[in-house]
């Protein structure tokens, strides 16, 4: 295994200020430890997320940071006490890198909701260090927060089901929504909107894909399989879609009125906001009253839900649609993604961008 005492050093591509613009950046490894699994990153999706980071748009940015949470790479070296993973297995790493153990969502694998939790990047580690993300030719992440990725499934496709996938699976399945004949709602159609109807339809939905245009119609309902297509802005197609919907996954990243969604959804319907708003939304009280309906929220998914989502994926043969940029591309893609300008994730192809070499 070789030693797993002396720091390491990698390059990652990092915002130095909240122009958000990333530029080489070489650090150090925190010290490897015995429940610890060093990897060497293949490929890393681009999440809407990063962007808000670089940015600091939430405010609480520190740089320099290196983004990237939807990380599949290669398992160079393990630690003694690792026993779920060996030498060449391809893995991912996800949102996060700690958590307390020892809180209630901790003993109840549902880690994501822990107060404690330590994202992947923009954060402090328990030595002290700070977390770097995926941007990066490697990581050292302990092993409860690795997932094995199933043979045969492509690392770039996996690459998105890390943050998008799991972010959709997790409701579904938390919320008791994985049952066949269910009619969905997926409003907008991104990154996390796309792996919604696919993952919905794979577990028999009825699925409509909302939007603020229709310029995604043909794509939604030829390439993903969605069966319907509302636009937001059409007065009389949303009047004909009321009261029609069992959920509502609302994956959109921005502000945006809640009221013409939850018209849509049936008694008991849930909205489901799974996307980060920084501005405060509104509605009116008898939009949920009158049936008793519910704006919940979700976050990614756990240990347990990633590996779940990654099995269903496999046995589904379900994979993202993507666009492979190499690193150098990085800030284009993000302003890119900014726009909405891609179909429907950007996955960095790290390993051939050579970071460490």
């Amino acid at each position: 295994m070789g030693s797993l005492e002396t720091e390491r050093t990698t390059t990652g591509w990092a915002a130095r200020d909240p122009s958000g613009i990333l530029s080489p950046y070489t650090y150090t490894l925190r010290n490897t430890g015995p429940d610890d699994v060093f990897i060497k990153v293949i490929c890393c999706g681009i999440c809407h997320t990063d962007i808000h980071q670089a940015k600091n748009d939430l405010g609480m940015s520190n740089y320099p940071m290196v983004p990237g949470h939807e990380v599949v790479g290669e398992v160079v070296e393990v630690g003694s006490h690792v026993t779920k993973f060996s030498v060449g297995d391809v893995v991912g790493v996800g949102c996060l890198v700690g958590c307390c153990r020892n809180c209630r969502p901790c003993n109840t694998d549902h880690e994501q909701y822990c107060n404690k939790k330590i994202w992947s990047y923009n954060d402090v580690y328990t030595d002290g260090k700070p977390t770097q993300g995926g941007f990066a030719g490697s990581m050292v992440v302990d092993q409860k927060f690795v997932v094995k990725i199933p043979d045969g499934m492509a690392p770039e496709q996996v690459a998105p089901l890390l943050c998008a996938g799991v972010t959709v699976y997790s409701p579904l399945n938390h919320f008791g929504l994985m049952g066949s004949g269910l009619r969905g709602g997926i409003l907008g159609l991104g990154g996390v909107g796309h792996m919604g109807v696919k993952i919905a339809k794979a577990m028999g939905h009825h699925v409509t894909v909302i939007s603020s245009s229709d310029k995604k119609k043909v794509e939604a309902l030829e390439h993903l399989g969605a069966d319907d297509y509302l636009v937001s802005s059409d007065a009389e197609g949303m009047q004909k879609a009321v009261d029609s919907l069992d959920y509502i996954i609302d994956t959109v990243p921005v502000f945006h009125p809640l009221e013409p969604y939850l018209s849509l959804l049936k008694l008991d319907g849930k909205l489901i906001l799974t996307g980060v708003i920084n501005t405060p939304l509104q509605f009116v009280s008898p939009m949920v009253m009158l049936g008793r309906k519910s704006i919940t929220g979700s976050f990614i998914g756990s240990m347990k839900e990633t590996e779940e989502m990654l099995d269903f994926c496999k046995e589904k043969d379900l994979t993202s649609m993507i666009e492979v940029v190499k690193m150098d591309y990085i800030n284009t893609a993000m302003e890119r993604l900014e726009k909405n300008d891609v179909r429907y994730r950007f996955v960095v192809d790290v390993a051939e961008s050579k970071l460490d070499q």
